[in-house]
């Protein structure tokens, strides 16, 4: 069979992206429909949301000794099956509670997936084009945003909520099978042994404890007020619920040519400078959209899609940052215990913006512009943590046949295929 390419490895990543982020993704749009259907209030709502991503953090926490010991592929073929599973069982779910669990189960193995597929693109893609690797990689959320929510959304209002979930085991089937069959095998961080010290010396490697706080600011800057921005753009700015999907559909369509170009134009000019300029420009976006009061379609739609843009654009730049944090051989561990960072820190944030919300009998929602201030408080701390950050540039595998002739052997499909540049 026909060795990958490296584009054609990243595009198969980007699918396994796609389900996972949708699966989480579609949860928020479905807000107003589950709390109608299933009677909840924004506190629970937001645990229901909360399950998945502390569920991932854990389950992260509990992989990083031992994730960089086996090959990655296996591990993400494991991982992803797990996710399928999980997110079967959500769409068979009858009440609250057993949706609670099998939204644990989603994220537990979903985490796992994300963790192997950012550091199959940090063994594979040379840090002078890492960035650009990245984008490609995160056009799964626009594509998400962009298709797959809209699709979703209009899947639940002429069906029921069940049926988004369907759809996505479906589709996780089909991109498992497609993995199993052409995605190769990565083994190259196993090499000398290292993987056997890794955790040890990555619990004492200062730089990644740095690198982990700016992940856990990148995340609180931008999740406080994600899980419940759809309600509140209903309920306060205005928008129809039928026209949700209108905004996820705008965003994602802009951040599939956006996220490309600002991963180019963090290899060009610097991941840390495109990042500050993001957050500031993201700052200013999430100040206007959490104090606005009702407003136009189409304002609610330019505000949604610069919220796409900027607010997630940032996390290009600084995913390519943590990859670049620690050498190869501890890659696949960080990348779990970043995971775990990042989703324990979206279920935090998440528990806190159901705690400060309230809804008022007339149905507005209020306090919600206070999660605009702490998101722009915590983009800011991300910058300063970003800025203390050093990056392993000379650490990079750039797998490429012509410079490393052991690329077929530790990077292959039952020993045939190869990761080519």
């Amino acid at each position: 069979m026909r060795p990958l390419s490296e584009r054609s490895l990243l595009l198969l990543l980007a699918m396994v992206q796609f389900t996972h982020i949708m699966d989480f993704m579609i949860m928020m749009p479905l807000g107003p429909q589950l709390m109608r259907e299933l009677h909840l209030g924004p506190g629970h709502f937001s645990a229901l949301v909360a399950a998945y991503t502390i569920s991932s953090g854990v389950v992260g926490l509990m992989a990083a000794p031992f994730i960089d010991r086996f090959d990655r592929r296996q591990l993400l073929l494991f991982a992803y099956a797990g996710f399928g599973a999980g997110t079967l069982a959500c769409a068979l779910s009858q009440n609250t509670a057993t949706l609670f669990t099998a939204r644990a189960l989603s994220g537990a193995f979903g985490g796992l997936s994300t963790s192997m597929v950012m550091s199959i693109v940090g063994d594979v893609v040379p840090a002078e084009r890492r960035a650009a690797g990245v984008g490609i990689v995160m056009t799964a959320f626009s594509a998400a945003a962009a298709a797959g929510v809209p699709f979703g959304l209009q899947l639940a209002q002429h069906f029921h909520w069940e049926a988004p979930f369907f759809m996505l085991a479906g589709i996780a089937g089909v991109v498992w099978t497609m993995a199993y069959l052409r995605l190769p095998s990565v083994r190259g961080h196993l090499q000398n042994g290292g993987a056997n010290r890794a955790f040890a010396e990555l619990l004492r490697d200062a730089n990644a404890g740095r690198a982990l706080s700016f992940m856990v600011a990148m995340v609180c800057g931008h999740f406080v007020i994600v899980p419940l921005l759809s309600p509140y753009l209903v309920a306060n700015v205005g928008l129809p619920e039928r026209d949700l999907f209108l905004v996820y559909f705008t965003g994602g369509v802009l951040t599939v040519f956006t996220a490309p170009l600002i991963g180019r134009l963090a290899d060009r000019l610097g991941r840390f400078r495109v990042f500050t300029s993001l957050v500031a420009v993201a700052s200013v976006v999430t100040l206007v959209i959490t104090h606005s009061g009702r407003l136009p379609l189409w304002a609610v739609l330019v505000l949604g899609g610069s919220f796409f843009v900027f607010a997630s654009g940032r996390f290009v730049p600084g995913q390519t940052i943590m990859t670049l944090a620690v050498p190869a051989s501890r890659r696949g561990a960080f990348m779990s215990l970043s995971g775990c960072a990042r989703d324990l820190a979206m279920g935090v944030t998440s528990g806190i913006g159901g705690w400060i919300v309230t809804k008022e009998p007339s149905g507005l929602w209020a306090d919600f512009h206070w999660l605009g201030w702490i998101a722009v408080a915590a983009g800011l701390v991300s910058v300063w943590l970003a800025s203390r950050v050093r990056v392993n540039e000379s650490d990079a595998l750039a797998l490429s046949p012509s410079s490393h002739p052991t690329t077929t052997s530790t990077l292959s499909l039952n020993s045939q295929l190869s990761i080519e540049n």
